[in-house]
């Protein structure tokens, strides 16, 4: 097959976030089976020229387009006034501002160009940014697939009921008067649509009731994450993110400031770990708590998971499987973890083995990480299955064969 992949996310290294983790696994699967990938892509500041060639190893053609300038300068006075605009912008046109401003002419010429010059079997969007390149009657010559990640409107939404918008009467204009009906005209535009949960496929089921609507899960490297040799004991807790993202800044301070001072009533010694990139200003402040320690980058998330006793992943906001999660439990290390940081997984429901622990509110952290701390064959039937369920169900190569289906599958024929 000649595939035509659309990633706004320029997806190397692997480790950036979630989006970047799918989107390099799932191309990285269709190069190895054979088919013709072209990926087009924005890059972004911080990507190195070492990277862009490292990346060039997986696909048949990487072309790579500069973000759009306003992108490149957005702080001070100018930033400001450009954020204002683009807003006024994306209600106008009832399409997300993080969509709007990343559009490029010059990628917009290029499907364009391959559509019409028949030079693609398939165009697959990774993240639904990216759908604003796709013209309806594309799907009448190609199979037109969005692999959704997670839904727009239901992330915002969920931000602002858990108080954790960063922006809240923005948030609320975009649910009112630009998400719901963006969602609803984009599904109409492809062939196939792709979602990581069970939860998000009825929501785009209600969007798209005329198609099978595919549920296809994140997975996990298990060379990059591998068994852990031994269990280290003692009282640590860790928590894994890009921790300049939202939700994850929401998890870490809720634990910081509301879960871990009740912990160390009981376990004076506990300690925190917040490990991820590119840690925020109020992030970073949590260092001064007892107990609290933020990394920053580390060269190796799967050493840091090893070292620690459980991971927490007290998330509140968020859809779609957490690839977090999921890099926990392939480690062997223990997880607590809230219902949206377990979304998607059989974890504990009855007839299963235990794999993790569920807790929503304060009390029940604690009480869920006093069970482990204090009764090692239970962080050793956690670590076990955990690690097992990954093994079965949630690889790469599990993924990347379901995608690999919907992209060759037969587009849908629509009559002009």
């Amino acid at each position: 097959m000649r595939i035509l992949m659309l990633s706004s996310t320029f997806p190397y290294p692997p480790s950036r976030g979630g989006t970047e983790i799918r989107t390099f696994n799932l191309l990285k699967y269709l190069h190895q089976k054979n088919h013709e990938v072209t990926l087009v892509t924005q890059r972004h500041q911080a990507v190195t020229d070492a990277e862009v060639e490292e990346l060039r190893k997986w696909v048949s053609e990487l072309v790579v387009f500069p973000l759009p300038p306003e992108l490149q300068n957005r702080s001070g006075i100018t930033g400001l006034l450009a954020k204002a605009k683009r807003f006024a912008n994306s209600v106008a046109k009832a399409i997300p501002a993080n969509v709007l401003y990343r559009y490029s002419p010059e990628i917009q010429a290029l499907v364009d160009g391959y559509v019409r010059e028949q030079k693609c079997d398939a165009i697959t969007c990774e993240h639904s940014v990216n759908e604003i390149y796709i013209r309806p009657e594309f799907r009448n010559r190609v199979n037109t697939v969005v692999d959704v990640h997670s839904s727009v409107y239901g992330w915002i939404r969920d931000h602002l009921e858990m108080g954790a918008s960063q922006n809240a009467l923005r948030d609320r204009l975009y649910l009112s008067f630009v998400l719901k009906r963006y969602e609803k005209r984009y599904c109409t535009k492809f062939s196939n649509i792709v979602v990581t949960t069970e939860d998000d496929r009825q929501e785009f089921l209600k969007l798209r009731p005329d198609i099978d609507i595919k549920v296809i899960p994140n997975g996990v490297d298990l060379d990059l994450f591998p068994y852990r040799s031994h269990d280290p004991g003692g009282h640590q807790l860790i928590f894994v993110g890009a921790m300049d993202a939202s939700h994850n800044i929401d998890a870490a301070r809720f634990f910081a400031l509301t879960v871990l001072p009740e912990l160390q009533k009981r376990y004076p010694d506990a300690t925190f770990i917040i490990a991820g990139a590119r840690p925020t200003a109020s992030v970073l402040e949590l260092k001064n708590l007892p107990g609290v320690v933020v990394t920053g980058r580390v060269p190796s998330m799967a050493e840091y998971l090893h070292q620690s006793t459980v991971c927490v992943v007290p998330l509140r906001t968020g859809f779609g499987i957490k690839n977090k999660t999921l890099e926990a439990m392939a480690a062997g290390v223990p997880v607590v973890a809230s219902d949206r940081g377990l979304e998607g997984l059989a974890v504990d429901e009855a007839g299963l083995p235990l794999r993790a622990l569920r807790a929503n509110q304060p009390a029940e952290y604690v009480n869920a990480i006093c069970q482990l701390f204090e009764n090692p064959q239970l962080r050793a039937e956690l670590s076990q299955n955990g690690r097992q369920l990954v093994e079965t169900e949630f690889t790469w190569e599990t993924a990347g064969k379901r995608y690999e289906q919907v992209v060759i599958s037969c587009p849908l024929i629509y009559s002009e």
